[in-house]
């Protein structure tokens, strides 16, 4: 009987080792590490995502299409100011001026808004503020209104204020020392900055701030197992700059929420005059701005000059 022939493939020359096999402990541990890897470069892509859109969390800007027409009543001017390098002008304020003869009538009020909402929902406290005999000038940031449609964050606002306070100084010729900066929401930051890099600046008014943001970002769930610490940086600071300003200041606050003023307000250094209320009336508003302005505004100061 003949014998079986050997496959030439399946021989194997003497004294060669057997052929190696993988070790199924070694296979699982390449896949945990391919897991872990995994996870490591979503959390960090997690990361990446929270600190470029963080703004989200403590910014909600609205967008409008058109100006009132009218303040409460009130005439004003829609204002562009502020070109980027194509000479396009990046923001859109109102400049609401006082009337003839009125009692501040060579002041003139920065309002900076909150980071909700668009320059719209001011409305009430701006012609609360033109009934003082005062001028006032809004404007919205970018991204919010009528400015250039931008994501905003801590850092343009900083910018938009100072522009602002730049075409306010510049294109109209105000003096520095008749212009009053009132900040409310997160713009009670931006407002505090200005009176630090402009130490002229006569007086302050600060509105219901927003603060200790961090802990407002812990409690949204997008945030979760975020080391917020670490990345966050949207903080509209309040505290530290209000507590070496020496610029009088007037605080306001309502008592919705809390039994006591904003822990900013108590460090913030002296001269400031802290009003706390429930429901503020415009007939109350008006008598605490007055007290405020008619202690610390400049007694002789020139009208402002008209735009160029």
């Amino acid at each position: 009987m003949p014998r079986p022939i050997q496959n030439a493939f399946n021989r194997r020359p003497p004294g060669s080792p057997p052929p190696e096999t993988i070790d199924p402990i070694w296979l699982l541990k390449a896949l945990a590490a391919v897991i872990v890897l995994a996870f490591i470069c979503g959390y960090l892509a997690l990361c990446l995502l929270f600190y470029q859109g963080q703004w989200q969390l403590v910014l909600h800007p609205v967008r409008t299409a058109t100006a009132p027409q009218s303040i409460d009543g009130a005439a004003f001017q829609v204002v562009h100011f502020a070109p980027d390098d194509s000479a396009i002008p990046q923001l859109t304020g109102w400049w609401i001026p006082s009337d003839p003869g009125g009692h501040y009538h060579n002041t003139t009020v920065l309002f900076l808004p909150a980071g909700d909402g668009s320059l719209a929902d001011s409305i009430p406290t701006l012609a609360a503020l033109h009934t003082l005999g005062v001028n006032v000038f809004a404007f919205d940031y970018r991204g919010y209104g009528q400015s250039a449609n931008v994501r905003p964050n801590q850092r343009k606002m900083t910018e938009d204020a100072a522009s602002a306070w730049q075409y306010l100084t510049q294109s109209r010729a105000v003096p520095a020392r008749q212009i009053v900066p009132y900040g409310t929401g997160t713009g009670t930051s931006l407002a505090a900055q200005l009176a630090i890099d402009h130490p002229e600046i006569p007086a302050l008014i600060l509105d219901s701030p927003r603060t200790d943001l961090r802990a407002s970002v812990r409690l949204d769930s997008r945030s979760r197992f975020i080391p917020i610490n670490l990345l966050f940086h949207e903080d509209f600071p309040l505290a530290k700059p209000l507590e070496a300003l020496r610029t009088p200041k007037l605080l306001l606050s309502e008592s919705t929420t809390s039994d006591q003023p904003p822990a900013a307000f108590h460090t913030a250094s002296d001269p400031k005059i802290t009003v706390e209320f429930k429901a503020a009336t415009k007939a109350l508003e008006g008598q605490i701005f007055t007290r405020f302005l008619d202690q610390y505004l400049p007694q002789s100061v020139s009208s402002p000059a008209p735009a160029r």
